[in-house]
C-alpha cells in the first residue's frame, strides 16, 4: 500500500487540483496536516473538531475532508530521525494543500528554519497574512477595528535567502577581499557577510498576486512597502518593478496614487508606495488608509507582527504560504513548550488559518462559519487565559473548551 512517512494514503478521497492558479477541491479532498510541536498538539485537537463541525454544518454530509497526517519537526525527528523528511515534501507536492501547527527549529546546525525550508523547497513565494480585528479582543490601540489589511510578504528572497558567511571564516574573508579590492568597498575585516538578493521575477510574481487579490476581493489599494530611499537597487527596484507591473499587466484596472486628483475612478485599484519606517507609523496612526500590502521578506516579517499586535497578537493572526501550485497554512506563533499538553493555549491562529485554507479550497461557506463561531465566542467573553487576563468579566476556558464553544456558536 502506498504511503508517506510510513502512513498509508487514505483509500478514499482525492487530491486537490489546481487550474488557472486556483485550488479546486472535490467533495472528499485529502488535506494534509502537520500537528506541530509543543502546544501544537493542543491547538490541533481543538482546530480539528472545529473544522469537521464547520464542514458538516455547511454541507450536511455531502462534503467532508479526508485528513492525512504527515510529519515535520520534533515528531518527525522522534519517529523517523529527520526534522523534515523528503516524504513530507513529496506528499505536499502531490496533495497540494497542508495545514500545520508551530514547529521547533533545531538548534546547532542543519535547518535554519523548518518553515523557511518548506517555503523554499515548495516555492511558496507568498507569505499571506490577513490582519483584522475581532470585536472584544483586547488591544493596545483605541480603534483596532480600523485596521483591516492583507499582507503579501515575499517569501524566498531578501535576507531570508540565507546567503551569509560567519565572521572569521575563509569564505567571509574571500568575499570581503573581493568587495574591498575589486569593487572599492570599505568593509571591516572582522565582519560577518550576508547577501540580499531581490529579483525582477521574485518581486513581480509577488506583486502580481497582491494586485490580483485586490481586484478579486474588491479591495481599494495595493501599497508597495520598501526601504528604497537607502537600498536603491534592491528595495527601490522592488518599488519600481511594482509600478511597472501594474502599468503593463493591470493598467486598465489600476491607477498610481500620483495620478489621483480627488476620489479614485470607480473600479480602479490605487497603487501606492510607502517607505518601511514610515509605514510602521502609518498603520498605527492612519490604518484605515491601507488595504492590501506587498513587501519584501524582512519588512513583511516585521510589519505582519506589528499589525497583529494591534488586533490581539499572534494568537489571533492566521497565515499561509502560497505558491502557484501548493499552499501550506499555519499558525503564526511559536511552540511555547512550557505550555505543551496543558490544554490552555489559544488555538485561534491555526483555526483562522484553517478558515483561510477553506476559502482557498473554494469552500467559503466553511470559512464563514468558522469566523462566525470565533467572533461570537469572543463577543461572549468565553476565552483562553491569554485573552482572559486582559478582559474584564470574561470566562476563562481551556483550549478544547474554546474550540467547543466555537462549534456551538456557529449556529
Amino acid at each position: 500500500m502506498e504511503s508517506y512517512n510510513g502512513i498509508p494514503i487514505p483509500t478514499e478521497g482525492e487530491p486537490i487540483q489546481v487550474k488557472d492558479g486556483k485550488f479546486i477541491a472535490g467533495d472528499k479532498p485529502i488535506v494534509l496536516f502537520i500537528e506541530g510541536d509543543g502546544t501544537g498538539r493542543d491547538i490541533w485537537r481543538a482546530a480539528y473538531a472545529v473544522f469537521n463541525a464547520a464542514v458538516e454544518k455547511a454541507y450536511g454530509g455531502k462534503r467532508r475532508v479526508v485528513w492525512y497526517e504527515i510529519f515535520a519537526g520534533e515528531k518527525a525527528y522522534n519517529k523517523l530521525g529527520e526534522w523534515l523528511p523528503q516524504d513530507t515534501v513529496e506528499a505536499i507536492q502531490r496533495f497540494r494543500i497542508a495545514i500545520k501547527g508551530p514547529l521547533t527549529t533545531p538548534v546547532g546546525g542543519g535547518f535554519r528554519s523548518l518553515n523557511v525550508t518548506l517555503r523554499q523547497r515548495l516555492n511558496l513565494y507568498v507569505c499571506l497574512r490577513p490582519v483584522r480585528y475581532y470585536p472584544g479582543v483586547p488591544s493596545p490601540v483605541k480603534h483596532p477595528e480600523l485596521l483591516d489589511v492583507v499582507i503579501f510578504r515575499e517569501n524566498t528572497e531578501d535576507v531570508y535567502a540565507g546567503i551569509e558567511w560567519r565572521q572569521g571564516t575563509p569564505e567571509a574573508k574571500k568575499v570581503i577581499d573581493f568587495l574591498n579590492t575589486e569593487l572599492d568597498c570599505t568593509i571591516r575585516e572582522d565582519s560577518g557577510i550576508g547577501v540580499k538578493p531581490v529579483s525582477v521575477e521574485g518581486s513581480k510574481r509577488l506583486i502580481r498576486k497582491a494586485i490580483q487579490y485586490a481586484i478579486e476581493h474588491k479591495r481599494r489599494s495595493v501599497t508597495l512597502v520598501h526601504k528604497g530611499n537607502i537600498m536603491k537597487y534592491t528595495e527601490g527596484a522592488f518599488r519600481d518593478w511594482g509600478y511597472e507591473l501594474a502599468r503593463e499587466e493591470f493598467g486598465d484596472v489600476t491607477i498610481p496614487e500620483s495620478e489621483l486628483s480627488g476620489e479614485p475612478p470607480e473600479g480602479k485599484v490605487i497603487i501606492k508606495d510607502r517607505i518601511a519606517d514610515s509605514m510602521f507609523q502609518q498603520v498605527l496612526l492612519r490604518p484605515a488608509e491601507y488595504d492590501v500590502i506587498a513587501t519584501t521578506n524582512l519588512n513583511g516579517d516585521y510589519l505582519s507582527d506589528a499589525c497583529a499586535a494591534q488586533v490581539g497578537g499572534l494568537g489571533m493572526a492566521p497565515g499561509a504560504n502560497i505558491g502557484d501550485e501548493h499552499g501550506v497554512f499555519e499558525a503564526t506563533h511559536g511552540t511555547a513548550p512550557k505550555y505543551a499538553d496543558k490544554d490552555v493555549i489559544n488555538p485561534s491562529s491555526v483555526i483562522l488559518s484553517g478558515a483561510l485554507m477553506f476559502r482557498y479550497m473554494g469552500w467559503p461557506e466553511v470559512s464563514a462559519l468558522i469566523e462566525k463561531g470565533i467572533t461570537e465566542t469572543i463577543r461572549q467573553k468565553t476565552v483562553t487565559y491569554d485573552l482572559h487576563r486582559q478582559m474584564e468579566g470574561a470566562t476563562k476556558v481551556r483550549t478544547s473548551e474554546f474550540g467547543a464553544a466555537i462549534v456551538k456558536n456557529m449556529g
